[in-house]
């Protein structure tokens, strides 16, 4: 069990303190990446398709990974924010079946950890220009990577260890929902498992359910039935999920980014992205081009 839930690290992008006026008004935002928010001043909102949160003191947010999110500030808000990449060997998220915004109040401790994460981390806020034509996405991203690479072995314990500890007061809350990989057939499991490891390739339903020795019909109910996606969607959101983080971080064109998950052509690499993300892949790039 220990096993299952360790193997998943977390590596840390931005961090910083930023006073937001009513500029920081951004809908359908679909990030690669965690965003974990401490709110100590002013107001706020945060929504997603099933509800709408108050962004207000004392309280902390987490936007899981690919999560659809609206953020609002009308006036004035203050925040500690965190964004943070999530790392699996099987590229199942610990968050796979909580794709919503979570609130909870804080805990002093909550603040301490948030207060000494930045400390020992200064220069990993994101607002370096106005202007996104400043930077290249690609360089920035690499930047961070190097970081957290040539950062001291205690320095990487602690910002993982603070960074666990804040993760794990979600994992607790009543809202939690368990992936519950202990009752998933071994066969689902490495079906999911096989589909983020060949995100290249050009997966078919048939040929997950030839590599298991099931029929396909039988196949694609049990799949459903444990993981409540049909195989033919579980691939396409998984591929996309892939493609969004390449946009966000590469200067790769569309078609590049197609071959590279996959997809014969560019046409019908647009029209799923659509389908999933409620954008198309430039009007995603825009959006991510710009995103504090």
């Amino acid at each position: 069990m220990l096993n299952a839930i360790f193997k998943h690290s977390f590596s840390l992008l931005h961090i910083d303190y930023v006073k937001l006026n009513q500029n920081w008004n951004y809908n359908n935002v679909i990030s690669p990446y965690y965003r974990l928010y401490y709110i100590d001043e002013g107001m706020g909102t945060v929504s997603d398709n099933s509800n709408r949160l108050i962004l207000e003191p004392g309280y902390l947010y987490l936007i899981p990974s690919f999560t659809l999110c609206n953020l609002n500030c009308e006036a004035y808000l203050s925040q500690y924010f965190i964004q943070f990449f999530e790392e699996s060997p099987d590229g199942i998220s610990l968050f796979t079946n909580n794709r919503l915004v979570m609130k909870l109040a804080t805990t002093a401790i909550d603040i301490i950890l948030i207060k000494r994460l930045l400390e020992t981390n200064p220069g990993r806020g994101i607002n370096r220009s106005d202007n996104p034509k400043v930077y290249e996405k690609e360089a920035y991203y690499k930047e961070y990577r190097s970081l957290n690479e040539s950062m001291k072995t205690h320095r990487k314990f602690e910002n993982q260890g603070i960074l666990l500890q804040l993760i794990s007061r979600f994992l607790s809350s009543n809202g939690f929902k368990s992936s519950a990989s202990q009752s998933v057939p071994s066969k689902i499991l490495g079906t999911m498992s096989y589909v983020q490891l060949h995100l290249g390739e050009n997966l078919t339903v048939t040929k997950l359910a030839q590599r298991v020795n099931q029929n396909q019909d039988y196949f694609s109910k049990q799949f459903l039935l444990h993981t409540g996606q049909r195989p033919l969607n579980y691939i396409h959101e998984k591929k996309i999920e892939r493609a969004q983080y390449l946009i966000a971080t590469t200067n790769k064109s569309f078609l590049e980014i197609a071959l590279d998950t996959g997809f014969s052509n560019l046409p019908h690499f647009s029209k799923i992205f659509k389908q999933i993300v409620s954008l198309t892949p430039r009007e995603y790039r825009q959006q991510n081009s710009h995103l504090k």
